[in-house]
């Protein structure tokens, strides 16, 4: 009975360590993309190291490119708001003039303030 509970601990750990590695895996490589710097030559031998040796390889661009990792998927996340937000408000057939228009007429009507109107006006321009 015991051997069977260890055999089955021992595959869930197995389990969870190819998981997370098919994870970081795939963070990897779509950084390598991402990464319009590097060449395309260093991209072929990082993702032959990966097939070669690839926990270490893994753990290796981890520590050397973690830092422009991330900063890359910010920047990667940034552009996919802007481009959801900029469709959306196509869509939507707002634009910033309509939006203005919009605020003024509840300026006009009393429903907000002044500074209400200041605050919607300075939002439909910044987009």
């Amino acid at each position: 009975m015991w051997d069977s509970f260890w055999n089955f601990l021992w595959s869930m750990i197995i389990i969870f360590a190819f998981v997370a590695y098919l994870v970081v895996l795939w963070y990897i490589i779509a950084d390598l993309f991402r990464d319009h710097k590097a060449s395309g030559f260093s991209k072929a031998i990082w993702v032959i190291f990966l097939i070669i040796v690839p926990y270490l390889t893994a753990l290796v661009y981890l520590l050397a490119k973690g830092q422009g990792m991330a900063e890359r998927s910010q920047a990667a996340a940034a552009e996919y708001k802007k481009e959801s937000d900029k469709y959306i408000q196509s869509v939507a057939g707002t634009s910033p003039a309509q939006q203005i228009a919009d605020a003024k007429s509840l300026l006009d009507s009393g429903a907000i303030s002044a500074d209400e109107y200041e605050a919607l006006k300075a939002k439909a321009l910044a987009h």
